[in-house]
């Protein structure tokens, strides 16, 4: 099977340019101004650009246990809609990712879907915070990494241990970060908001104040952490000082926290519901500038799927949104059409960064690369409509919003993985 892609804008790290990029099996053949090569599949690539394929280092795919929200098959599927051809699932199923038998079973039903599935597994037993998982037994079975996403670990000499041993066995492993006894039941961020509506707000101290703590058991013992979902001021303050002192660190956010505030939440619906929450505008502008200057190591989308019903009381209601297919889109139209970071920053943020974190090969453009390509429409404006979307739920953040930029194709090891063109 060969795929000729016709007149592409190409766009890697030191790439960008217009060429054909001629595919063979699963492997990249030729790149060149203009190919002279038959193929079986040709595409007319003018006025799209070329990346290599996106991927998500935090996402929720609900396999095992709670396949009614979503499962690997459906999250696979969004995946590929958000030019992505692979994901790194947080372990937060049921049962929980701490054993063998769990990893094995989410590497058995993620083959054949087009996308690598990489199994995040716990940092403790249970995720219930006393007893650290085997984290050896865990990687040969194929964990990538070891978390609690979904809730911390708040004992502080555990979580100490966690990261000497991870960073020993060169797993890497990923905080959340929240102080329980802080947030004691707060439903959105503290401020005006949550005032006015009069619910219990979460109060940003909940973050800054385990990502400090993160940033100084790395320090103390010579190891490295990564910080998830970071969205306020002084999180990332922390993290750009840390760098500077050479601190073990990197962090992501995710594109909500770059476009929208608590304002959202005027309106009480539980879909602009998600942990940690829509802070203010001065966090969404630390955001974007730590993006910017480095300090913002990868964009993730915190896939987080949840019924209808689920979320139909603004008070009870899970925290959580989805994000593969609106990702990207996001991106694009807050950080490259407003001129903030290049095409290249984005290639970095979205494709490079995650992968080299997670310690898994890097997707290129080259020749004798794997063929493992999203191909993008940049001036494609679209409604996101959650009624279109290939996820089981439909709990987006950006329901009803004009975004531009939209992937339209994804290649996967040499096959049409997902395509919306004709």
């Amino acid at each position: 099977m060969s795929i000729l892609i016709k007149n592409v804008r190409a766009i890697d790290i030191g790439l960008d340019k217009v060429c054909d990029i001629y595919i063979q099996g699963d492997t990249i053949k030729q790149i060149s101004h203009e190919c002279k090569l038959s193929a079986d599949t040709v595409i007319d690539a003018s006025n799209l650009i070329a990346m290599p394929s996106l991927f998500d280092m935090h996402v929720h795919f609900r396999d095992p246990g709670l396949t009614y929200k979503e499962d690997i098959i459906t999250g696979c599927r969004s995946a590929l809609a958000g030019g992505f051809t692979g994901v790194a699932c947080m372990p937060n199923t049921k049962p929980v990712v701490d054993n063998v038998e769990t990893i094995t079973y989410i590497k058995s039903k993620a083959k054949n879907t087009g996308v690598e599935v990489y199994p995040i597994a716990t940092i403790t037993k249970d995720m219930a915070g006393k007893k650290l998982s085997e984290f050896e037994v865990l990687k040969k079975a194929g964990a990538i990494a070891v978390s609690d996403d979904g809730k911390p670990v708040e004992n502080a000499d555990i979580m100490r241990k966690a990261i000497k041993k991870a960073f020993e066995l060169n797993v890497p492993i990923i905080s959340h970060c929240e102080d329980l006894n802080i947030i004691k039941g707060g439903i959105m961020h503290k401020g005006s908001i949550s005032k006015e509506l009069g619910v219990k707000g979460m109060d940003r101290a909940s973050e800054d104040s385990i990502t400090a703590r993160e940033i100084a058991l790395a320090q103390a013992v010579g190891g490295a952490i990564h910080i998830a979902h970071v969205s306020t001021v002084g999180s990332i303050n922390f993290i750009r000082d840390a760098k500077k002192r050479g601190v073990k660190v990197t962090c992501e956010t995710a594109p909500h926290y770059l476009m929208l505030t608590h304002e959202k939440l005027l309106s009480k619906d539980a879909d602009f519901r998600m942990n940690p929450p829509l802070r203010e505008p001065s966090d969404v502008d630390a955001m974007v500038q730590a993006v910017v200057d480095g300090t913002i190591d990868c964009i993730v989308t915190d896939h987080a799927p949840h019924t209808k019903e689920e979320k139909s009381n603004f008070e009870v209601a899970p925290n959580g949104v989805v994000g593969l297919e609106t990702s990207f889109a996001g991106v694009v139209t807050a950080l490259y059409l407003t001129g903030k970071v290049s095409l290249e920053r984005i290639v970095e943020l979205m494709s490079v960064n995650p992968r080299k974190i997670l310690h898994i090969p890097v997707e290129t453009l080259r020749v004798g690369a794997k063929a493992n390509i999203m191909l993008a429409d940049l001036n494609q404006r679209w409604i996101v409509n959650p009624d279109d979307l290939h996820s089981k739920s439909k709990n987006t953040v950006f329901k009803g919003m004009t975004l531009t930029g939209k992937p339209v194709m994804t290649i996967s090891n040499g096959r049409v993985a997902f395509s919306t063109l004709d």
